[in-house]
């Protein structure tokens, strides 16, 4: 009786620890698929995707070129002297007409005064050699050679009056002082420079325009001007000319941009950016720069569909700020990956964020 009970515990035993096995097993298997669908979906790369929208997009051209004062003049002497006075130094600003230099004013003074004399002194002689013409004193022959004698006296003090003249040198222009070619006292030749004077009210930029692109440029034209030497800053500017020749070395046209500068940060010499509009494309495909990347020499934008990558091979058109035209590869609708579309392929499957 006692080796059946132990053999009936012993058996009870058996079964209660394969029922325990099978039933663990059983729970196992069937969480087991729920867990490895999580790893999965943790394995699959995250991406984020933008669904492609026509836009406008502007196509502009930027060409670099060099600003110049509005005016840039090389006052030369008008007379041979000595320097007697220089007013303005180089950097002061002057207006127009005033007075920048007197040469050689006390010999030139000194002439005038005597044409000056010579010229009262004739006409009073003629004036009394008419009084005796009509009292018959005198012929008509003397009365003609004072009153030629007049004459010359006369244009001897205008011309007197041009050299004294000539001995001040007025501003031309409003504008700065920007080198001084002479000295006082030094002793100059008519002709040779004085000064040099920058009106920089306004600047000019003469950018060369390819001639595919010469088309797209009119007088009045408005265009985004930018300066590399002052960084932030922007002007509007005006296409003022633009060339009928090319130039026969560059085959470039001169296109002629002018700026405000009232307050003179501007300075000639500083290199541009000019930016022309060409045109707007009203419907354009476009998508980020950086969603573009290139592989085996090709330019390509990943799309997701379905949670799956799609390869586009594209072509490329105008880009603006960080926009680029897709002209070829990529349609609107297409989820766009702008995400993690380095660490994609074609086919892979994909979590999107």
């Amino acid at each position: 009786m006692k080796k059946r009970l132990i053999h009936s515990a012993a058996t009870g035993l058996v079964l209660l620890w394969t029922f325990s096995a099978t039933g663990c097993n059983h729970s196992e298997s069937s969480t087991a698929p729920d867990k490895n669908g999580k790893e999965e979906m943790k394995r699959l790369i995250q991406v984020s995707v933008r669904t492609v929208e026509p836009s406008p997009i502007r196509d502009i051209l930027v060409l670099p070129a060099q600003t110049e004062a509005w005016q840039d003049i090389r006052v030369a002497a008008d007379t041979a002297g000595r320097v007697d006075w220089l007013g303005p130094r180089e950097g002061h600003q002057v207006k127009k007409d005033q007075l920048l230099a007197k040469i050689d004013v006390a010999p030139l003074k000194a002439a005038l005064e005597r044409a000056e004399a010579a010229y009262k002194l004739a006409d009073e002689l003629c004036q009394r050699r008419q009084k005796l013409h009509e009292r018959k004193i005198i012929n008509q022959e003397d009365l003609d050679r004072s009153i030629t004698e007049r004459t010359v006296a006369q244009g001897n003090l205008k011309q007197a009056r041009i050299e004294y003249e000539r001995g001040f040198k007025p501003a031309p222009i409003s504008g700065f002082v920007n080198y001084l070619h002479v000295d006082e006292g030094e002793y100059v030749d008519r002709g040779k420079p004085l000064l040099d004077l920058v009106d920089v009210e306004k600047i000019k930029i003469n950018v060369d325009v390819p001639e595919l692109d010469v088309r797209f440029m009119q007088v009045g034209q408005s265009v985004k001007v930018s300066v590399d030497a002052l960084p932030g800053s922007e002007w509007t500017g005006t296409v003022d000319f633009v060339s009928y020749r090319a130039d026969p070395g560059t085959k470039t046209f001169q296109v002629r941009v002018i700026i405000p500068n009232a307050d003179h940060r501007v300075r000639p010499g500083m290199i541009a950016r000019v930016a022309f509009l060409r045109r707007v494309i009203p419907e354009a495909v476009t998508a980020p720069l950086f969603s573009v990347v290139e592989k085996s020499g090709e330019r390509m934008v990943f799309v997701e569909k379905d949670g799956v990558i799609h390869a586009r091979t594209v072509s490329l058109g105008v880009i603006e700020g960080d926009r680029i035209q897709i002209t070829k590869g990529l349609n609107p609708g297409d989820r766009l990956v702008v995400a993690g579309q380095t660490f994609v392929e074609e086919g892979m499957k994909v979590q999107v964020q």
